[in-house]
Protein backbone atom coordinates (compact mmCIF):
# COMPACT_ATOMS: atom_id res chain seq x y z
CA UNK A 1 0.00 0.00 0.00
CA UNK A 2 0.89 3.78 -0.71
CA UNK A 3 0.05 7.37 -0.23
CA UNK A 4 0.91 9.69 -2.59
CA UNK A 5 2.98 12.28 -1.04
CA UNK A 6 1.59 16.06 -0.05
CA UNK A 7 5.56 16.77 -1.42
CA UNK A 8 5.56 15.74 -4.79
CA UNK A 9 9.72 15.21 -4.82
CA UNK A 10 8.99 12.73 -2.32
CA UNK A 11 6.79 10.32 -4.43
CA UNK A 12 4.25 7.68 -3.27
CA UNK A 13 5.36 6.67 0.12
CA UNK A 14 4.38 3.05 1.82
CA UNK A 15 1.93 2.71 4.70
CA UNK A 16 1.65 -0.28 6.21
CA UNK A 17 -1.24 -3.26 6.11
CA UNK A 18 -1.67 -4.60 9.59
CA UNK A 19 -4.28 -7.08 8.10
CA UNK A 20 -1.30 -9.69 8.94
CA UNK A 21 -1.76 -9.50 12.29
CA UNK A 22 -5.66 -8.91 12.31
CA UNK A 23 -8.68 -8.62 9.45
CA UNK A 24 -10.27 -5.50 11.70
CA UNK A 25 -11.15 -5.12 15.41
CA UNK A 26 -14.06 -6.62 14.78
CA UNK A 27 -12.84 -9.42 12.90
CA UNK A 28 -13.79 -13.24 14.17
CA UNK A 29 -10.00 -13.94 13.91
CA UNK A 30 -9.25 -11.21 16.95
CA UNK A 31 -12.52 -12.99 19.11
CA UNK A 32 -10.76 -15.97 18.17
CA UNK A 33 -7.08 -15.38 19.65
CA UNK A 34 -8.88 -13.53 23.07
CA UNK A 35 -10.65 -16.76 23.75
CA UNK A 36 -7.38 -19.05 22.66
CA UNK A 37 -5.60 -16.45 25.02
CA UNK A 38 -8.76 -17.70 27.71
CA UNK A 39 -7.89 -21.28 27.31
CA UNK A 40 -4.05 -21.16 27.24
CA UNK A 41 -4.36 -19.12 30.35
CA UNK A 42 -6.84 -21.98 31.64
CA UNK A 43 -3.85 -24.68 30.95
CA UNK A 44 -1.20 -22.35 32.82
CA UNK A 45 -3.49 -22.18 35.61
CA UNK A 46 -3.41 -26.02 35.85
CA UNK A 47 0.19 -25.97 36.48
CA UNK A 48 -0.32 -23.60 39.92
CA UNK A 49 1.57 -24.81 42.61
CA UNK A 50 3.08 -28.06 40.60
CA UNK A 51 6.18 -26.99 38.84
CA UNK A 52 8.23 -27.53 41.28
CA UNK A 53 7.51 -31.25 40.91
CA UNK A 54 7.22 -31.32 37.26
CA UNK A 55 10.04 -33.66 35.26
CA UNK A 56 12.15 -31.81 33.14
CA UNK A 57 10.25 -32.87 30.25
CA UNK A 58 7.15 -32.01 31.99
CA UNK A 59 8.57 -28.68 32.63
CA UNK A 60 9.55 -28.42 29.25
CA UNK A 61 5.75 -28.92 28.08
CA UNK A 62 4.45 -26.22 30.42
CA UNK A 63 6.95 -23.57 29.20
CA UNK A 64 5.62 -24.52 25.55
CA UNK A 65 2.31 -23.43 26.83
CA UNK A 66 3.66 -20.37 28.58
CA UNK A 67 5.80 -19.55 24.71
CA UNK A 68 2.20 -19.80 23.24
CA UNK A 69 0.38 -17.75 25.87
CA UNK A 70 2.74 -15.03 25.22
CA UNK A 71 2.56 -14.71 21.55
CA UNK A 72 -0.55 -15.10 21.51
CA UNK A 73 -0.79 -12.12 23.94
CA UNK A 74 2.05 -10.60 22.19
CA UNK A 75 -0.02 -10.67 18.37
CA UNK A 76 -3.06 -8.96 19.99
CA UNK A 77 -1.30 -5.99 21.65
CA UNK A 78 1.20 -5.58 18.86
CA UNK A 79 -1.98 -5.08 16.11
CA UNK A 80 -3.89 -2.92 19.05
CA UNK A 81 -0.34 -0.63 19.40
CA UNK A 82 0.63 -0.25 15.67
CA UNK A 83 -3.22 0.91 15.18
CA UNK A 84 -2.96 3.45 17.86
CA UNK A 85 0.10 5.03 16.65
CA UNK A 86 -1.09 5.09 13.01
CA UNK A 87 -2.94 8.07 14.87
CA UNK A 88 -3.19 8.58 18.49
CA UNK A 89 -5.46 11.12 18.16
CA UNK A 90 -8.19 8.33 17.14
CA UNK A 91 -10.21 7.78 20.17
CA UNK A 92 -11.98 4.90 18.95
CA UNK A 93 -8.28 3.74 18.30
CA UNK A 94 -7.52 4.79 21.75
CA UNK A 95 -10.10 3.05 22.92
CA UNK A 96 -9.67 0.05 21.55
CA UNK A 97 -5.98 -0.21 22.27
CA UNK A 98 -7.19 0.61 26.04
CA UNK A 99 -9.59 -1.83 25.94
CA UNK A 100 -7.14 -4.58 24.71
CA UNK A 101 -5.00 -3.84 27.46
CA UNK A 102 -7.68 -4.24 30.02
CA UNK A 103 -8.69 -7.85 28.99
CA UNK A 104 -5.33 -8.77 28.18
CA UNK A 105 -4.33 -7.49 32.10
CA UNK A 106 -7.41 -9.51 33.28
CA UNK A 107 -6.07 -12.90 31.35
CA UNK A 108 -2.54 -12.66 32.42
CA UNK A 109 -3.33 -12.29 36.01
CA UNK A 110 -4.26 -15.89 36.35
CA UNK A 111 -0.83 -16.54 34.76
CA UNK A 112 1.42 -14.60 37.23
CA UNK A 113 2.39 -17.61 39.76
CA UNK A 114 4.20 -18.99 37.05
CA UNK A 115 7.24 -17.11 36.58
CA UNK A 116 7.05 -16.72 40.99
CA UNK A 117 6.88 -20.51 41.13
CA UNK A 118 9.33 -21.03 39.00
CA UNK A 119 11.92 -18.68 40.79
CA UNK A 120 10.96 -20.39 44.06
CA UNK A 121 12.31 -23.87 42.75
CA UNK A 122 15.95 -24.88 44.40
CA UNK A 123 18.75 -24.44 42.15
CA UNK A 124 19.87 -28.35 42.34
CA UNK A 125 16.33 -29.41 41.93
CA UNK A 126 16.37 -26.48 38.51
CA UNK A 127 19.69 -27.99 37.41
CA UNK A 128 18.32 -31.56 37.75
CA UNK A 129 15.46 -30.79 35.27
CA UNK A 130 18.18 -29.34 32.71
CA UNK A 131 19.93 -32.62 33.14
CA UNK A 132 16.93 -35.01 32.16
CA UNK A 133 15.43 -33.11 29.33
CA UNK A 134 16.62 -31.55 25.96
CA UNK A 135 13.67 -30.07 25.55
CA UNK A 136 14.16 -27.88 28.40
CA UNK A 137 17.09 -26.65 28.06
CA UNK A 138 16.02 -24.83 24.82
CA UNK A 139 14.88 -22.19 27.50
CA UNK A 140 17.65 -22.21 29.66
CA UNK A 141 18.65 -18.61 28.81
CA UNK A 142 15.45 -17.28 29.53
CA UNK A 143 15.29 -19.18 32.94
CA UNK A 144 18.78 -17.44 33.76
CA UNK A 145 17.82 -14.08 32.68
CA UNK A 146 14.59 -15.05 35.20
CA UNK A 147 16.31 -15.89 38.14
CA UNK A 148 18.65 -12.97 37.79
CA UNK A 149 14.84 -11.14 39.26
CA UNK A 150 14.86 -13.45 42.19
CA UNK A 151 16.31 -11.50 45.02
CA UNK A 152 14.21 -8.60 43.76
CA UNK A 153 10.77 -10.61 43.63
CA UNK A 154 7.62 -9.26 45.51
CA UNK A 155 5.25 -12.10 47.51
CA UNK A 156 2.29 -13.23 44.78
CA UNK A 157 0.17 -11.45 46.30
CA UNK A 158 1.79 -8.15 45.76
CA UNK A 159 3.28 -9.23 42.21
CA UNK A 160 -0.32 -9.77 41.10
CA UNK A 161 -1.33 -6.43 42.65
CA UNK A 162 0.82 -4.52 40.80
CA UNK A 163 -0.27 -6.59 37.42
CA UNK A 164 -3.50 -5.79 37.90
CA UNK A 165 -2.92 -1.74 39.03
CA UNK A 166 -0.63 -1.31 36.19
CA UNK A 167 -3.14 -0.53 32.77
CA UNK A 168 -4.41 1.95 35.57
CA UNK A 169 -0.50 2.69 36.65
CA UNK A 170 2.19 3.75 34.07
CA UNK A 171 0.55 2.29 30.90
CA UNK A 172 -2.23 5.07 31.70
CA UNK A 173 -0.01 8.05 32.10
CA UNK A 174 2.47 6.82 29.03
CA UNK A 175 -1.02 6.79 27.21
CA UNK A 176 -1.58 9.98 28.42
CA UNK A 177 2.01 11.50 27.44
CA UNK A 178 1.68 10.18 24.19
CA UNK A 179 -2.01 11.61 23.27
CA UNK A 180 -0.68 14.83 24.81
CA UNK A 181 2.50 15.17 22.31
CA UNK A 182 0.78 14.16 19.27
CA UNK A 183 -1.85 16.83 19.74
CA UNK A 184 0.41 19.43 19.97
CA UNK A 185 0.14 21.85 17.13
CA UNK A 186 3.34 24.53 16.55
CA UNK A 187 3.06 27.62 15.41
CA UNK A 188 6.01 28.44 13.15
CA UNK A 189 5.07 31.55 11.19
CA UNK A 190 1.82 31.13 11.24
CA UNK A 191 1.84 27.81 10.19
CA UNK A 192 0.63 25.02 12.52
CA UNK A 193 3.02 22.02 12.36
CA UNK A 194 2.44 18.69 14.25
CA UNK A 195 5.89 17.95 16.23
CA UNK A 196 8.04 15.99 13.45
CA UNK A 197 7.14 18.75 11.14
CA UNK A 198 8.83 21.32 13.72
CA UNK A 199 11.67 19.44 14.80
CA UNK A 200 12.20 18.83 11.11
CA UNK A 201 12.65 22.61 10.40
CA UNK A 202 15.86 22.91 13.37
CA UNK A 203 17.84 21.49 10.45
CA UNK A 204 17.08 24.09 7.98
CA UNK A 205 19.26 25.44 5.50
CA UNK A 206 17.59 28.86 6.49
CA UNK A 207 18.81 30.01 10.29
CA UNK A 208 15.46 32.38 10.35
CA UNK A 209 13.50 29.13 9.78
CA UNK A 210 15.46 27.24 12.63
CA UNK A 211 15.49 29.73 14.76
CA UNK A 212 11.30 30.41 13.91
CA UNK A 213 10.86 26.85 14.75
CA UNK A 214 13.28 26.24 18.12
CA UNK A 215 10.81 29.22 19.54
CA UNK A 216 8.00 27.61 18.50
CA UNK A 217 8.49 23.86 20.08
CA UNK A 218 9.80 26.28 23.08
CA UNK A 219 6.68 28.02 23.98
CA UNK A 220 4.37 24.85 22.96
CA UNK A 221 6.70 23.07 25.64
CA UNK A 222 6.22 25.98 28.31
CA UNK A 223 2.95 26.05 27.71
CA UNK A 224 2.34 22.19 28.63
CA UNK A 225 4.65 21.48 31.41
CA UNK A 226 2.29 21.02 34.38
CA UNK A 227 1.22 18.11 32.34
CA UNK A 228 4.57 16.83 31.19
CA UNK A 229 6.04 17.52 34.63
CA UNK A 230 3.04 15.54 36.51
CA UNK A 231 3.60 12.70 33.97
CA UNK A 232 7.21 12.68 34.99
CA UNK A 233 7.04 12.82 38.58
CA UNK A 234 4.50 10.08 38.73
CA UNK A 235 5.85 7.41 36.66
CA UNK A 236 9.54 8.36 38.27
CA UNK A 237 7.68 8.03 41.80
CA UNK A 238 6.04 5.19 40.77
CA UNK A 239 9.53 3.60 39.97
CA UNK A 240 10.72 4.46 43.39
CA UNK A 241 7.87 2.69 45.13
CA UNK A 242 8.77 -0.85 42.65
CA UNK A 243 12.38 -0.31 43.24
CA UNK A 244 12.37 0.47 47.00
CA UNK A 245 9.81 -2.56 47.93
CA UNK A 246 12.16 -4.99 45.71
CA UNK A 247 15.42 -3.47 47.26
CA UNK A 248 16.53 -2.70 43.68
CA UNK A 249 19.85 -0.76 44.51
CA UNK A 250 19.46 2.50 41.98
CA UNK A 251 17.00 3.62 39.70
CA UNK A 252 18.61 2.46 36.54
CA UNK A 253 19.40 -1.70 38.69
CA UNK A 254 16.35 -2.93 36.95
CA UNK A 255 17.23 -1.68 33.46
CA UNK A 256 20.80 -3.21 33.77
CA UNK A 257 18.85 -6.80 34.79
CA UNK A 258 16.03 -6.65 32.24
CA UNK A 259 19.30 -6.23 29.46
CA UNK A 260 21.30 -8.70 30.95
CA UNK A 261 24.38 -6.64 31.21
CA UNK A 262 26.77 -5.98 34.55
CA UNK A 263 26.35 -2.47 35.82
CA UNK A 264 30.08 -1.63 36.40
CA UNK A 265 30.26 -2.57 32.13
CA UNK A 266 27.60 0.76 32.11
CA UNK A 267 29.78 2.53 34.07
CA UNK A 268 32.61 2.08 32.27
CA UNK A 269 30.35 3.19 29.24
CA UNK A 270 29.40 6.14 30.42
CA UNK A 271 32.52 7.14 32.18
CA UNK A 272 34.41 6.92 29.17
CA UNK A 273 31.83 8.92 26.79
CA UNK A 274 31.93 11.18 29.65
CA UNK A 275 35.87 11.80 30.11
CA UNK A 276 35.50 12.26 25.59
CA UNK A 277 32.97 15.15 25.85
CA UNK A 278 36.41 17.57 25.07
CA UNK A 279 37.67 15.57 22.36
CA UNK A 280 34.33 15.07 20.82
CA UNK A 281 31.15 17.29 20.98
CA UNK A 282 32.87 20.37 22.52
CA UNK A 283 35.71 20.18 19.58
CA UNK A 284 33.02 19.14 16.57
CA UNK A 285 30.85 21.99 18.01
CA UNK A 286 33.43 24.55 18.14
CA UNK A 287 34.22 23.13 14.45
CA UNK A 288 31.55 23.60 13.29
CA UNK A 289 30.90 27.42 14.51
CA UNK A 290 33.73 28.48 12.66
CA UNK A 291 31.89 27.00 9.55
CA UNK A 292 29.22 28.70 10.02
CA UNK A 293 30.79 31.69 10.93
CA UNK A 294 29.28 31.99 13.82
CA UNK A 295 31.35 32.87 17.41
CA UNK A 296 28.99 30.34 19.41
CA UNK A 297 26.27 28.03 17.98
CA UNK A 298 22.62 28.61 18.82
CA UNK A 299 20.74 25.23 20.26
CA UNK A 300 18.88 25.66 16.59
CA UNK A 301 22.42 25.58 15.12
CA UNK A 302 23.28 22.39 16.12
CA UNK A 303 21.62 20.31 13.66
CA UNK A 304 22.39 22.90 11.04
CA UNK A 305 23.06 21.72 7.18
CA UNK A 306 27.04 22.39 6.39
CA UNK A 307 27.02 25.53 3.61
CA UNK A 308 28.15 22.58 1.31
CA UNK A 309 25.13 20.25 2.04
CA UNK A 310 23.40 18.73 -0.89
CA UNK A 311 19.71 20.17 0.12
CA UNK A 312 17.40 18.38 -1.80
CA UNK A 313 15.02 16.22 -1.22
CA UNK A 314 15.44 12.10 -1.73
CA UNK A 315 12.44 10.32 -3.45
CA UNK A 316 11.86 6.96 -1.35
CA UNK A 317 12.29 4.92 -4.45
CA UNK A 318 15.91 6.49 -4.16
CA UNK A 319 16.65 6.04 -0.08
CA UNK A 320 15.17 2.44 -0.89
CA UNK A 321 17.67 1.52 -3.46
CA UNK A 322 20.54 3.39 -1.47
CA UNK A 323 19.95 1.17 1.75
CA UNK A 324 19.56 -1.96 -0.69
CA UNK A 325 22.78 -1.06 -1.96
CA UNK A 326 24.34 -0.56 1.07
CA UNK A 327 22.85 -3.51 2.40
CA UNK A 328 23.73 -5.94 -0.73
CA UNK A 329 27.09 -4.62 -0.38
CA UNK A 330 27.78 -6.32 2.78
CA UNK A 331 26.01 -9.67 2.72
CA UNK A 332 22.89 -10.57 -0.53
CA UNK A 333 20.86 -12.19 2.35
CA UNK A 334 21.06 -8.57 4.24
CA UNK A 335 19.40 -6.98 1.29
CA UNK A 336 17.21 -9.85 0.58
CA UNK A 337 15.61 -9.72 4.21
CA UNK A 338 15.71 -5.41 4.21
CA UNK A 339 13.45 -5.54 0.69
CA UNK A 340 10.71 -7.61 2.31
CA UNK A 341 9.84 -4.21 4.03
CA UNK A 342 9.56 -2.90 0.80
CA UNK A 343 7.78 -5.38 -1.30
CA UNK A 344 4.98 -6.35 1.46
CA UNK A 345 3.81 -3.36 3.04
CA UNK A 346 5.57 -3.84 6.43
CA UNK A 347 6.75 0.10 6.59
CA UNK A 348 4.49 3.16 7.29
CA UNK A 349 6.74 6.30 5.67
CA UNK A 350 4.13 9.22 5.80
CA UNK A 351 3.99 12.16 8.40
CA UNK A 352 0.70 12.96 8.98
CA UNK A 353 -1.82 14.46 11.95
CA UNK A 354 -1.44 12.36 14.79
CA UNK A 355 0.70 9.89 13.65
CA UNK A 356 3.47 8.98 16.19
CA UNK A 357 6.35 11.06 16.09
CA UNK A 358 10.22 9.25 15.96
CA UNK A 359 10.85 6.04 14.22
CA UNK A 360 10.67 2.15 15.62
CA UNK A 361 10.89 -1.36 14.33
CA UNK A 362 8.13 -3.47 16.09
CA UNK A 363 9.09 -7.31 16.00
CA UNK A 364 5.12 -7.44 16.81
CA UNK A 365 5.57 -12.21 17.24
CA UNK A 366 7.64 -14.61 16.11
CA UNK A 367 4.96 -16.17 13.92
CA UNK A 368 4.51 -12.88 12.00
CA UNK A 369 6.92 -10.36 11.05
CA UNK A 370 8.35 -6.71 12.33
CA UNK A 371 6.81 -3.66 11.27
CA UNK A 372 8.28 -0.05 10.83
CA UNK A 373 8.04 3.22 11.40
CA UNK A 374 9.88 6.22 10.39
CA UNK A 375 8.45 9.79 9.53
CA UNK A 376 10.01 10.65 5.78
CA UNK A 377 10.97 13.77 4.87
CA UNK A 378 13.14 13.61 2.09
CA UNK A 379 16.63 14.35 4.35
CA UNK A 380 20.07 12.65 4.08
CA UNK A 381 19.37 11.68 8.19
CA UNK A 382 16.27 10.41 6.99
CA UNK A 383 17.93 7.64 4.50
CA UNK A 384 20.14 6.99 7.71
CA UNK A 385 16.78 6.32 10.13
CA UNK A 386 15.01 4.44 7.74
CA UNK A 387 18.57 2.27 7.06
CA UNK A 388 18.54 2.40 11.14
CA UNK A 389 15.37 0.99 11.14
CA UNK A 390 15.61 -1.74 8.75
CA UNK A 391 18.79 -3.14 10.36
CA UNK A 392 16.09 -3.63 13.80
CA UNK A 393 13.70 -5.50 11.07
CA UNK A 394 16.14 -7.65 9.69
CA UNK A 395 17.65 -8.79 13.50
CA UNK A 396 14.14 -9.31 14.02
CA UNK A 397 13.38 -11.63 10.82
CA UNK A 398 17.01 -13.22 11.90
CA UNK A 399 16.21 -13.97 15.81
CA UNK A 400 12.35 -15.30 14.97
CA UNK A 401 13.80 -18.52 14.60
CA UNK A 402 14.57 -18.54 18.46
CA UNK A 403 11.10 -19.04 19.24
CA UNK A 404 9.06 -16.26 21.46
CA UNK A 405 11.11 -16.00 24.53
CA UNK A 406 14.36 -16.08 23.15
CA UNK A 407 13.57 -14.13 20.24
CA UNK A 408 13.60 -10.09 22.03
CA UNK A 409 17.42 -9.07 22.34
CA UNK A 410 18.75 -7.42 25.38
CA UNK A 411 18.69 -3.32 24.71
CA UNK A 412 22.56 -3.74 24.94
CA UNK A 413 22.19 -5.40 21.55
CA UNK A 414 19.35 -4.30 20.39
CA UNK A 415 20.87 -1.55 18.59
CA UNK A 416 23.62 -3.25 17.25
CA UNK A 417 22.40 -4.30 14.07
CA UNK A 418 19.84 -0.93 13.19
CA UNK A 419 23.38 1.28 13.84
CA UNK A 420 25.86 -1.33 11.82
CA UNK A 421 22.74 -1.04 9.09
CA UNK A 422 23.70 3.15 8.97
CA UNK A 423 27.20 2.83 8.95
CA UNK A 424 26.81 0.80 5.95
CA UNK A 425 25.14 3.11 4.49
CA UNK A 426 26.79 5.83 5.76
CA UNK A 427 30.26 3.94 4.05
CA UNK A 428 28.40 3.37 0.63
CA UNK A 429 27.42 6.64 0.29
CA UNK A 430 30.48 8.14 1.10
CA UNK A 431 32.19 5.76 -1.04
CA UNK A 432 30.30 7.00 -4.13
CA UNK A 433 30.38 11.40 -3.55
CA UNK A 434 33.84 12.52 -5.01
CA UNK A 435 32.43 16.49 -4.69
CA UNK A 436 35.10 17.42 -1.25
CA UNK A 437 32.44 19.90 -0.47
CA UNK A 438 29.54 17.03 0.02
CA UNK A 439 31.95 14.34 1.10
CA UNK A 440 32.82 16.66 4.22
CA UNK A 441 28.94 17.73 4.45
CA UNK A 442 28.13 13.73 4.67
CA UNK A 443 31.17 13.10 6.99
CA UNK A 444 29.85 16.13 9.52
CA UNK A 445 27.01 14.57 9.13
CA UNK A 446 27.76 10.85 10.43
CA UNK A 447 29.80 12.60 13.09
CA UNK A 448 26.51 14.67 14.26
CA UNK A 449 24.65 10.79 13.89
CA UNK A 450 27.06 9.54 15.83
CA UNK A 451 27.60 12.64 18.65
CA UNK A 452 23.16 12.21 18.78
CA UNK A 453 23.48 8.52 19.45
CA UNK A 454 27.03 8.56 21.75
CA UNK A 455 27.15 11.71 24.14
CA UNK A 456 23.75 12.80 23.50
CA UNK A 457 22.03 9.36 24.83
CA UNK A 458 24.84 9.27 27.23
CA UNK A 459 23.85 12.65 28.60
CA UNK A 460 20.26 11.69 28.58
CA UNK A 461 21.22 9.02 30.70
CA UNK A 462 22.84 10.95 33.60
CA UNK A 463 19.43 13.19 32.83
CA UNK A 464 17.61 10.20 34.03
CA UNK A 465 19.72 9.26 36.80
CA UNK A 466 19.66 13.11 38.40
CA UNK A 467 15.79 13.11 38.02
CA UNK A 468 14.96 9.72 39.38
CA UNK A 469 17.77 10.21 42.29
CA UNK A 470 16.23 13.87 42.99
CA UNK A 471 13.09 12.52 42.90
CA UNK A 472 13.05 10.10 45.69
CA UNK A 473 13.96 13.19 47.78
CA UNK A 474 10.79 14.56 47.07
CA UNK A 475 8.62 15.93 43.79
CA UNK A 476 10.32 17.83 41.12
CA UNK A 477 9.23 21.24 39.49
CA UNK A 478 9.26 21.87 36.37
CA UNK A 479 11.72 24.19 36.81
CA UNK A 480 13.82 21.88 38.67
CA UNK A 481 13.64 19.21 35.52
CA UNK A 482 14.69 22.40 33.58
CA UNK A 483 17.77 23.23 35.82
CA UNK A 484 19.16 19.62 35.25
CA UNK A 485 18.23 19.55 31.93
CA UNK A 486 20.16 22.36 31.28
CA UNK A 487 23.62 20.94 33.09
CA UNK A 488 23.80 17.85 31.32
CA UNK A 489 23.43 19.61 28.03
CA UNK A 490 25.73 22.33 28.90
CA UNK A 491 28.77 19.93 30.18
CA UNK A 492 28.00 17.23 27.42
CA UNK A 493 27.28 20.19 24.11
CA UNK A 494 30.07 22.40 25.64
CA UNK A 495 30.71 26.07 25.41
CA UNK A 496 30.59 26.63 21.66
CA UNK A 497 26.63 25.95 22.20
CA UNK A 498 24.89 28.66 23.52
CA UNK A 499 21.58 27.38 25.06
CA UNK A 500 19.27 30.14 25.20
CA UNK A 501 15.85 30.39 27.54
CA UNK A 502 13.24 27.91 25.93
CA UNK A 503 16.02 24.64 25.77
CA UNK A 504 14.93 24.35 29.34
CA UNK A 505 12.28 22.87 28.18
CA UNK A 506 13.36 20.37 25.49
CA UNK A 507 13.48 17.52 27.68
CA UNK A 508 9.42 17.21 27.30
CA UNK A 509 9.65 15.86 23.75
CA UNK A 510 12.23 12.67 24.78
CA UNK A 511 9.54 10.01 24.96
CA UNK A 512 11.97 7.14 25.70
CA UNK A 513 12.12 9.10 29.00
CA UNK A 514 8.63 8.06 29.74
CA UNK A 515 8.03 4.77 27.75
CA UNK A 516 11.87 2.94 28.73
CA UNK A 517 13.83 4.90 31.58
CA UNK A 518 17.26 4.42 31.54
CA UNK A 519 16.67 2.64 27.80
CA UNK A 520 18.76 5.06 26.10
CA UNK A 521 22.27 4.32 26.94
CA UNK A 522 21.66 1.14 25.04
CA UNK A 523 22.04 3.62 22.02
CA UNK A 524 25.41 4.36 23.22
CA UNK A 525 26.58 0.62 23.57
CA UNK A 526 25.36 -0.24 20.23
CA UNK A 527 27.37 2.53 18.29
CA UNK A 528 30.40 1.59 20.25
CA UNK A 529 30.05 -2.06 19.91
CA UNK A 530 29.32 -1.37 16.21
CA UNK A 531 32.62 0.75 15.59
CA UNK A 532 34.45 -2.00 17.04
CA UNK A 533 32.75 -4.52 14.77
CA UNK A 534 33.02 -2.41 11.67
CA UNK A 535 36.78 -1.96 11.90
CA UNK A 536 37.10 -5.62 12.27
CA UNK A 537 34.97 -6.24 9.34
CA UNK A 538 37.04 -2.96 7.54
CA UNK A 539 39.99 -5.32 8.37
CA UNK A 540 38.64 -7.97 6.18
CA UNK A 541 38.75 -10.54 9.57
CA UNK A 542 37.54 -14.09 7.74
CA UNK A 543 34.08 -15.34 7.59
CA UNK A 544 33.10 -12.39 9.39
CA UNK A 545 29.77 -11.79 7.48
CA UNK A 546 29.02 -15.22 8.99
CA UNK A 547 29.48 -14.83 12.24
CA UNK A 548 27.69 -11.35 12.28
CA UNK A 549 24.55 -13.45 10.88
CA UNK A 550 24.96 -15.94 13.79
CA UNK A 551 24.94 -13.24 16.43
CA UNK A 552 21.92 -11.52 14.85
CA UNK A 553 20.17 -15.15 14.72
CA UNK A 554 21.47 -15.74 18.64
CA UNK A 555 18.42 -12.98 19.31
CA UNK A 556 18.26 -13.08 23.16
CA UNK A 557 19.69 -16.54 23.99
CA UNK A 558 23.20 -15.69 24.70
CA UNK A 559 25.54 -12.89 26.81
CA UNK A 560 26.73 -10.11 25.03
CA UNK A 561 30.22 -11.87 26.25
CA UNK A 562 29.61 -15.15 24.19
CA UNK A 563 28.35 -12.85 21.11
CA UNK A 564 31.01 -10.87 21.03
CA UNK A 565 33.92 -13.31 22.00
CA UNK A 566 34.15 -14.75 18.30
CA UNK A 567 35.26 -11.09 17.02
CA UNK A 568 37.66 -10.82 19.78
CA UNK A 569 35.84 -8.14 21.34
CA UNK A 570 34.94 -7.55 25.38
CA UNK A 571 32.56 -4.89 26.64
CA UNK A 572 33.82 -5.42 29.98
CA UNK A 573 37.38 -4.11 28.86
CA UNK A 574 37.96 -0.27 29.13
CA UNK A 575 39.44 0.05 25.81
CA UNK A 576 36.99 -1.43 23.68
CA UNK A 577 34.61 1.66 24.27
CA UNK A 578 37.73 4.19 23.79
CA UNK A 579 38.20 2.09 20.66
CA UNK A 580 34.99 2.71 19.53
CA UNK A 581 35.31 6.52 20.77
CA UNK A 582 38.11 6.87 18.67
CA UNK A 583 36.50 6.44 15.40
CA UNK A 584 34.61 9.31 15.99
CA UNK A 585 37.33 11.49 17.15
CA UNK A 586 39.81 10.21 14.24
CA UNK A 587 36.40 11.11 11.79
CA UNK A 588 36.49 15.11 13.59
CA UNK A 589 40.54 15.09 12.87
CA UNK A 590 39.62 14.32 8.89
CA UNK A 591 37.20 17.56 9.45
CA UNK A 592 39.43 19.69 10.82
CA UNK A 593 41.91 18.62 8.11
CA UNK A 594 39.80 19.87 5.77
CA UNK A 595 39.68 23.21 6.97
Amino acid sequence: MTLPSTDAELGDLPIWDLNDLYPGPDSPELAAAFDRADALAAELAAFEGKLGGLSGDAMAGAMDVYESFSEVLGRIMSYAGLRYYSDTSDAIAGKFLGDCQARITDTAAKTVFFTLEINRIEEAALAAKFDESAALMRFKPWFDRLRAMQPYQLSDELEKYLHDQSVVGSSAWVRLYDEALAALRFDVDGEELPIEAALNLMSDTDRTKREAAAHALAAKFKDNLPLFARVTNTLAKEKEIDDRWRNLPTAEAGRHLANHVEPEVVDALQAAVTASYPRLSHRYYALKAKWLGLEKLEYWDRNAPLPEKDDRKIPWSEARDTVLDAYGGFAPEMADLAKKFFDNAWIDAPVRPGKASGAFAHPTVVSAHPYVLVNYLGKTRDVMTLAHELGHGVHQLLAAEQGELLSSTPLTLAETASVFGEMLTFQSLLAQESDPGRRKALLAGKVEDMLNTVVRQIAFYDFERRVHAERRAGELTSERIGEIWMEVAGESLGPAVNLADGYETYWTYVSHFIHAPFYVYAYAFGDGLVNALYARYQDGAEGFQKRYFDMLRAGGAKHHSELLAPFGLDAADPAFWDQGLSVISGMIDELEAMG
